[in-house]
């Protein structure tokens, strides 16, 4: 019985919120009057000068966090995450445009160079995204759905490169419609040297991506679907966001095996205070699953392998992976101080992914947590998040820039 309320829930309830009107946040207008971020307090503390009313229309706003933190697979890293904000129209008729660049690198050879971009031309006519990546790191693996215990894992030591693009065009207002190309490049796949009598096929039971020093190559088409009412995706504000990807990998383009894949997305914002301090619900669903064979192991849907790589806090990444996942998350935002300068938020999170051969949702997965908010940016709306999350066998700190959805 838990398993179908959970799964209905995950199903209806993005369902029930976007049948409600969908709120304008293009006519939102963004006053920033009385908010207070780092930016203003280092400027009083160094007696820095403002730039002029005119100078800002054209500003690119910079958020900049190094930290220290840990990688897949165990071992400290320092990141430096950086997130630029920018109008390249009328902000009243155009969101917000953003790229975010977090590359990390530790003493052990571990490092990763990832690039995401999300680009609204003038007046929203088109929008442009793209995720590039560049990793070396090993990363935990527990198999295939959610049987295997915490302990019950195998590192497996990889390097990737991720080349997503794709391009939207409206199609009524909030709605686009495009296409895209993504490439996805494993190689050096193997276990650790200090399990060397384990392999990972015979660890995960599946076949495709998985043999000892073969790599693994994906290069497909990808049918794109987006519906945004959100003008700003680094802090939404109250709005609709829904996103359907039809990936189709083929062998003319490449791919190692023709296989395909589709991804719903759907996430609600609910204010619960007309004005003054943040006070917000917000809600995510998402499905994710393979429609035919062929796909690589570690193409596989995952938890926290999401396209933005968000979902799961309170979770190892990748710790529950199969042929098909779902996932729900529900959190609650506020602010602390009346000017913005410090919030908090409070959410919990579901999962479940199919089991091998069955494709049958078996086990739920729970996670929870809590964390606090910094503006750093008040322009851009861009908080400092620091999240500790929790689940059965493992607990976490995670430290970003912007919301986690």
């Amino acid at each position: 019985m838990n398993k179908i309320f959970f799964t209905t829930l995950c199903f209806l309830l993005p369902i029930v919120i976007l049948a409600q009107a969908p709120t304008d946040t293009a006519n939102i207008k963004v006053d920033t009057t009385g908010q207070r971020d780092l930016i203003d307090i280092a400027t009083r503390l160094f007696k820095f000068s403002p730039r002029s009313n005119k100078q800002e229309k054209k500003q690119v706003y910079f958020s900049i966090l190094p930290i220290s933190t840990s990688v897949p697979g165990g071992s400290k890293a320092l990141v430096t995450s950086t997130t630029a904000g920018f109008y390249l129209g009328d902000r009243k008729t155009t969101y917000l445009s953003s790229v975010t660049f977090a590359p990390y690198f530790n003493l052990k050879g571990r490092y990763g160079l990832p690039i995401h971009s999300s680009i609204w031309s003038p007046d929203n006519t088109y929008n442009v995204q793209g995720d590039i990546r560049f990793l070396v790191y090993p990363q935990y693996t527990w198999g295939l759905g959610g049987k295997r215990g915490e302990d019950e894992k195998l590192l497996v030591n990889f390097d990737y490169i991720r080349f997503y693009q794709s391009v939207l065009k409206r199609i009524k207002p909030y709605f686009y419609v495009g296409v895209g190309y993504n490439l996805d490049y494993y190689f050096s796949i193997k276990p650790d040297a200090n399990n060397p009598n384990v392999t990972l096929p015979e660890f995960t039971g599946y076949p495709y991506g998985t043999t000892a020093g073969q790599n693994s190559f994906s290069s497909g088409l990808t049918l794109n679907a987006v519906y945004d009412t959100r003008q700003n995706s680094i802090n939404p504000l109250p709005g609709i966001f829904g996103n359907f990807i039809y990936r189709h990998n083929a062998g003319f383009l490449g791919s190692d095996n023709n296989s395909q894949s589709l991804y719903l997305d759907f996430r609600k914002y609910i204010s619960l205070t007309n004005d003054g301090p943040k006070n917000v619900v917000a809600f995510w669903s998402y499905y994710w699953t393979t429609i035919s064979s062929g796909t690589p192991f570690l193409s596989l849907p995952g938890i926290g392998n999401d396209p933005y790589q968000r979902s799961g806090r309170g979770i190892e990444q990748n710790r529950y992976r199969g042929q098909s996942l779902i996932y729900f998350e529900a959190e609650y935002r506020r602010d602390i101080t009346y000017d913005g300068l410090f919030g908090f938020v409070v959410f919990t999170n579901f999962n479940s992914a199919s089991e091998p051969n069955t494709r049958r949702f078996a086990y739920i997965n729970p996670a929870a947590g809590a964390g606090l908010r910094i503006k750093f940016n008040k322009r851009s709306d861009t908080n400092i998040a620091l999240d500790y999350g929790f689940s059965k066998g493992y607990n976490g700190l995670i430290i970003g820039l912007g919301e986690a959805f």
